[in-house]
């Protein structure tokens, strides 16, 4: 990775965590991952959809002066519609792919890096071999070919490597991209398309001063995260847009490692929220603002009708706190730091428009589960949070692709029950989440209780260095969206007042923020595919430190 500064954890990091928790290192990592024979082209395949993506090592411009060496996708059609994959200008960002609901999809992917890679479609519905697992890594000079149909609703989605141990790395230096899929419930409603219809990327990013991306080597970014200095829209500095006095359609990814942005406009215009992960909601909902963990998406109705010509308006992300620990923002400062006010991108209205068009009241129709359709209903499935010392835990255990529990076997074809929720950070209760996790959610008045006569800190439920080691964390889900049924907390009411009403829990998700001392109940069906589907933090350093399992759907 000559020209890069890269994190390095596997040394100093693994014996920390050993010592930390007793026995093997707690990360679960540092072991290989086996592989299998990278995936070929089926004569069986007819896709209406053929294209090519190679990750490739690259030089753009982004600040002034000397170009910046990246890793990037680069795509070429073979087969399909010419919208099927669109170049962004002046970025280090993937091609947008756009493909249709029912549509067959061929994608080989090409690894000209000096690693191994592989590539994840965040949010997509398909077979295990098709989902970017980590077994699937391909070397150096070697393809690896997807096959798969669109089974999604409209929506706009993410990919992204999933290299065992080196995601947030890869990623961080430009291996990203975003998908949009179509349906005819969504064109019936005629939102705004075309150029009136922009995917709008954020990243936060670091530079030394060669103009070289530079990721930080210390404990702190293994532990928290890492957070840029500087802010990226569509890999650029200071983006603006230009508009027109009509409405938009702003779909806005997180594309972040770490950081958790609080978006609102600068003016405080209320935000018209017409979508998020899974696709639109069923009606609009309007918001003071939105909060957009690292992999969440959120799909804004911008109608910049009535504004004069010259005006205009700053996206920013708003002032929020206890996300992180006290000790972690302490560190990283106030310009940038998680939770600061700062601005993201700026839309100037740059002509007159007397295009008119109006927000439908009804958007789709979702199908939820009934009470009698899920699974596990009265004995939910937990997925318990825990950093305990350095170790980065789910249901008190690391990675691991050969350690299966009874709890991650699902039965195909069923929707389940599922809490997660951040454990207290002490390794004494690090190991109780596949046991009786969901008591944490179902007792939250007894842990108040243990709570105020511990003394607790910040947001977290426990207090001392329990609290102090409390922070959010973006659970992610591979296969299906899913709904959120229930959020409660016990913590700090004040701090969790910064942020409350940004969640858009009304949707279909397949990422969901969870703050200290909140828990979140979800359905998520495992429908259609057998086979491994991982479940994660998608603070990318936290899941390449061992904060991620998998079901065996069966």
């Amino acid at each position: 990775m000559a020209g890069f500064r890269r994190l390095s954890r596997r040394g100093f990091l693994l014996g920390a965590c050993a010592a930390a928790v007793g026995g093997p290192a707690a990360y679960g990592q540092g072991h290989a991952m086996r592989r299998i024979a990278p995936n070929r082209a089926s004569d069986s395949f007819n896709p209406d959809v053929e294209l090519e993506l190679i990750c490739k090592c690259d030089v753009k411009s982004i600040l002034t002066g000397r170009p910046t060496r990246v890793w990037r996708y680069v795509g070429n059609l073979i087969r399909g519609p010419q919208n099927a994959l669109t170049e962004l200008p002046e970025t280090y960002l993937g091609p947008l792919l756009r493909f249709a609901a029912g549509q067959k999809v061929r994608i080989r992917l090409r690894n000209e890096l000096p690693e191994a890679t592989i590539t994840h479609w965040h949010g997509l519905h398909v077979p295990m071999l098709m989902d970017g697992h980590p077994i699937t890594a391909i070397d150096p000079g070697e393809t690896y070919v997807y096959e798969f149909e669109i089974r999604n609703r409209a929506g706009m989605h993410f990919y992204h490597p999933h290299t065992h141990e080196a995601t947030a790395t890869q990623v961080y230096h430009g291996l990203a991209g975003a998908i949009i899929i179509e349906d005819e419930e969504e064109r019936a409603l005629g939102l705004p398309s075309g150029e009136f219809e922009i995917p709008l990327v954020i990243q936060d990013r670091s530079f030394d001063d060669d103009n070289q991306l530079a990721y930080a080597g210390d404990m702190h970014t293994s532990m928290f995260g890492f957070y840029g200095d500087r802010v990226l829209v569509n890999g650029r500095c200071n983006f603006a847009l230009d508009v027109a006095s009509r409405p938009y359609r702003l779909r806005i990814l997180n594309g972040s490692n770490a950081r958790i942005y609080k978006l609102c406009w600068d003016d405080r215009t209320p935000l018209t929220v017409i979508g998020v992960d899974g696709g639109l909601l069923e009606q609009p909902e309007t918001r003071p603002y939105v909060m957009l963990a690292p992999a969440e998406r959120v799909d804004l109705l911008v109608d910049f009708s009535g504004r004069r010509q010259g005006s205009k308006l700053t996206m920013l992300s708003g002032e929020f706190y206890g996300l992180i620990p006290p000790m972690a923002q302490r560190m990283m400062g106030s310009e940038l730091g998680m939770g600061a006010e700062f601005p993201l991108f700026t839309a100037k209205v740059t002509k007159a428009s007397s295009d008119t068009w109006k927000l439908p009241a009804k958007l789709s129709t979702i199908k939820r589960f009934r009470n009698e359709q899920i699974a596990n209903l009265d004995d939910p499935i937990p997925i318990a949070i825990t950093m305990a010392g350095m170790a980065m835990l789910l249901n008190g255990r690391p990675y691991d692709h050969d350690d299966i529990q009874p709890r991650e076997r699902i039965p195909v074809d069923t929707a389940q029950l599922i809490e997660i929720f951040s454990e207290r950070g002490d390794t004494g209760m690090a190991h109780m989440g596949m046991m009786g996790g969901h008591m944490m959610c179902r007792g939250m008045s007894g842990m108040r209780m243990m709570r105020s006569r511990m003394g607790g800190m910040g947001m977290g439920m426990g207090g001392g260095m329990m609290g102090m080691m409390s922070m959010a964390h973006p659970i992610h889900l591979h296969g299906q969206q899913f709904e959120i049924v229930e959020r409660s907390f016990d913590g700090d009411e004040n701090a969790y007042d910064s942020i409350r009403y940004g969640f858009i829990d009304s949707g279909l998700k397949d990422t969901v923020l969870v703050a200290p001392g909140e828990c979140v109940r979800i359905v998520k069906p495992f429908s259609d595919f057998k086979g491994r589907f991982m479940y994660h933090c998608h603070n990318l350093e936290h899941e390449d430190a061992g904060m991620m399992r998998e079901f065996s759907v069966e």
